[in-house]
């Protein structure tokens, strides 16, 4: 078996740390050798469906052991992991289903019903016994107790994840085995993780920096505390109870953390034990990291900087983060990053150009789009004005990550804007495209439509929605309507009502977004 995998791990767990705790939730703990036993009977079953090598599996349900057994199953085999967040449709959910031809697909009792209501037509296997028809976890760990034994290629497909990328609608981006084992190890280096840690499982596994949270404490045989957030209180009790030691967090998790009253919170003491805090997904502002380092005394907190097409590319170290708050720091380990103007040539310190990614962590290409593929996976020849390719060796692959930096004199990198008008918000990406889409598809009465985003210090960026119709409409009855089609996230919070849209002078069928979001923020 490859070296190359997170199996690897899992068995090399259980033999040099049987007994420890590999997984905790609330009461409920699982071993290192019980964990290994639970995966080998779900993947043994798994295999016993004979898909086609490579065929995608779902694992659409709420965080949970079992999510983590079905997610750890999935890659002890052949086929390649797609997780589903909980928080998409049942429309979202059918969408990525075709796009990626999902054979099989393990889930909970609360999104079975959404996969019924879609009439998935492949294998469904459920944590809980539901109907004779659906095979459940509790009877394959019943029984399914024969020897399981698997070869891993570290080189194949693992992976793919769906965010709302870069055309509007989800594309998947193909994750090796290789890539899942390098990230743990890069990180495991440079944060200092050690075996007594326990790391909070707070991040929903659907994209690599939560799916991280479980290969980091594979690799350093940490124990990996998971928590469903929905109370601030009830996430401090986890910190406290748990014995939680490192948390990796997103910057909309900070905002809910302290949406409390002050006299609500525990003592900074009670939370001594934090010593890491990661955050990523986007910006930390001053106000979230002031109450941060208040109340987390002993934590160093690592500002970290992502990209959809590979998994990491920057980080600031700690004992920056007060001298250059706004920076998102240097390379991270074996990885060089350049910023390159229109014509290839490296930008000198304070000017703005495209952040191209070398080096490690770069993942596959997007799932069946070669357009989008080529768009962002470059020959090393784009760096040809900036480094020495002597000898031709062009054959090695960068990302051109489309995101717009300027470096400082002393290296440190500063985030300007995107090649694109992505909206982060609350953690996530969102494409106007997506929502604009589901608007005119929906709502009749609605002539035009506009989707943007304006600054928000809580949550990165609110999404704002402006129409046109012949009358006003209630934003209750848009809101009703859109609940229905789009992720909660995706919901603008704003929605605005004008009789008409200013458009582009030079294309008249376009919106011109620009001169929209000034008129809005001029009424705010």
């Amino acid at each position: 078996m490859s070296i190359n995998c997170i199996r690897r791990l899992i068995e090399d767990a259980a033999i040099s740390h049987p007994q420890k705790n590999a997984l905790i939730l609330n009461e409920k703990s699982l071993t290192y050798s019980d964990l290994l036993t639970k995966v080998n009977q779900v993947a043994f079953y798994l295999k016993e469906l004979n898909l086609p090598k490579g065929s995608r599996i779902g694992v659409y349900s709420n965080k949970g052991i079992e999510q983590v057994i079905a997610i750890l199953s999935i890659l002890s085999t052949d086929y390649v992991l797609v997780p589903l967040t909980k928080l998409l449709k049942p429309e979202q959910v059918e969408y990525i289903i075709k796009d990626c031809d999902i054979k099989c697909i393990i889930t909970d009792k609360l999104k079975l019903e959404s996969i019924e209501e879609i009439k998935f037509d492949g294998h469904i296997i459920s944590y809980e016994t539901t109907h004779k028809e659906i095979a459940s976890f509790e009877e394959i760990f019943k029984y399914y107790n024969k020897p399981y034994s698997c070869e891993i290629n570290g080189h194949d497909n693992a992976v793919i994840t769906y965010s709302f990328g870069i055309t509007g609608t989800p594309k998947g981006i193909v994750i090796s085995h290789r890539n899942l084992i390098d990230s743990a190890r890069v990180v495991s280096q440079y944060l200092h993780l050690e075996e007594d840690d326990v790391i909070s499982g707070i991040l929903i596994f659907n994209l690599d920096y939560g799916l991280n949270q479980i290969f980091c404490s594979l690799y350093k045989r940490a124990t990996l505390a998971l928590h469903r957030f929905i109370l601030a209180s009830d996430f401090f009790n986890h910190l406290i109870n748990d014995n939680v030691t490192v948390i990796p967090l997103m910057p909309i998790n900070i905002t809910q953390m302290f949406d409390e009253e002050l006299q609500r919170l525990p003592s900074a003491e009670l939370l001594s034990k934090i010593r890491i805090i990661t955050s990523s997904g986007g910006n930390v502002t001053p106000k979230m990291l002031n109450i941060v380092q208040k109340y987390f005394v002993n934590a160093k907190f690592f500002s970290m900087h992502g990209l959809t097409e590979a998994f990491r590319s920057t980080y600031l170290d700690p004992s920056q983060i007060n001298i250059r708050p706004n920076s998102i720091g240097k390379a991270i380990p074996d990885v060089e990053l350049y910023v390159i103007d229109a014509n290839g040539n490296e930008c000198a310190p304070r000017v703005v150009g495209e952040l191209i990614h070398r080096g490690g962590y770069i993942y596959k290409g997007f799932w069946n789009a070669p357009i989008e593929t080529a768009e962002r996976f470059k020959s090393i020849e784009i760096l040809k004005n900036v480094i020495n390719l002597e000898g031709q060796l062009i054959d090695e692959i960068v990302v051109k990550t489309g995101d717009y930096v300027y470096k400082d004199e002393e290296g440190y990198l500063y985030f300007v804007s995107r090649h694109d008008d992505m909206i982060k918000t609350r953690g996530f990406r969102v494409s106007p495209y997506e929502v604009e889409s589901v608007v005119m598809n929906n709502i009749p009465q609605i002539e035009q439509c506009a989707v943007f985003s304006i600054n928000n210090d809580e949550i990165e960026e609110e999404i704002v929605l402006v129409y046109s119709a012949r009358s006003e409409l209630s934003s209750k009855e848009i809101t009703f309507e859109l609940k229905k089609h789009l992720a909660s996230y995706m919901i603008p919070s704003k929605i605005i009502y004008k009789k008409s849209l200013p458009l582009i002078p030079s294309d008249k069928n376009k919106i011109n977004k620009q001169e929209l979001k000034k008129e809005v923020l001029e009424t705010i």
